[in-house]
């Protein structure tokens, strides 16, 4: 039985720019930095009221 869940989701461009070139030389994935922050969203309301409260990144139709 397959543990994972193909989805699709839209990232601004600059941040994935910028995330990757910073993860360039280490063995940080997207898909594993989603996996943990969905985790720690789901598990520390700390985290989680940082992700919620954060607003500097620019809201298009995605709502961002």
């Amino acid at each position: 039985m397959d543990k994972t869940k193909l989805t699709s989701v839209k990232i601004l461009k600059s941040l994935y720019d910028s995330f990757k070139l910073a993860t360039v030389n280490t063995k940080m994935t997207l898909q594993k930095i989603t996996n943990r922050s969905v985790y720690l969203y789901m598990n520390d309301k700390e985290y989680r009221d940082k992700i919620e409260t954060t607003d500097e990144l620019t809201i298009s139709g995605s709502n961002l």
